[in-house]
């Protein structure tokens, strides 16, 4: 995506960072994401397909269990079946972690779905601020 997040009501609204972390770096966040609600199943399928393709095809999404909702520990998306996961770690509360196997692991900060527009807009800003010199991607 680019600029502001997308107004158009079935588009992903993400912002990512320049250079996705790699190899043994101390993680950060690699971009952010506004999602409608706190289903996974309805919104993993949008963002999945908001992602660049060097990201290859994620097979399993991490996210703390405290927010999510969850049907099954997995939900087709296209031709893949991707698996779900919760945690409880306090480090991933505002996070998801989406994993594709020989290719890497990418954490997305969560914007909260009740966010306002003004509101997401200056999180996911600031979220990817360190990544690419204030520029979307």
């Amino acid at each position: 995506m680019t600029g502001a997040p997308s107004l158009h009501p079935f588009a992903a609204r993400l912002r990512l960072g320049a250079q996705p972390g790699q190899g043994g770096a101390v993680r950060r966040i690699d971009g952010a994401w506004w999602p409608r609600s706190y289903d996974l199943t309805a919104e993993l399928p949008g963002l999945l397909a908001a992602l660049p393709l060097r990201w290859g095809n994620v097979t399993s999404v991490l996210v703390n269990g405290a927010m999510w909702s969850l049907s099954g520990d997995g939900t087709p998306v296209g031709d893949r079946q991707v698996h779900m996961r919760r945690t409880g770690s306090p480090r991933a509360e505002d996070t998801v972690c989406l994993l594709t196997p020989g290719q890497g692991r990418w954490d997305l900060l969560v914007v909260p779905p009740a966010a306002t527009a003004e509101e997401a807009e200056r999180i996911m800003a600031t979220a990817t601020a360190e990544t690419q010199a204030g520029r979307p991607v």
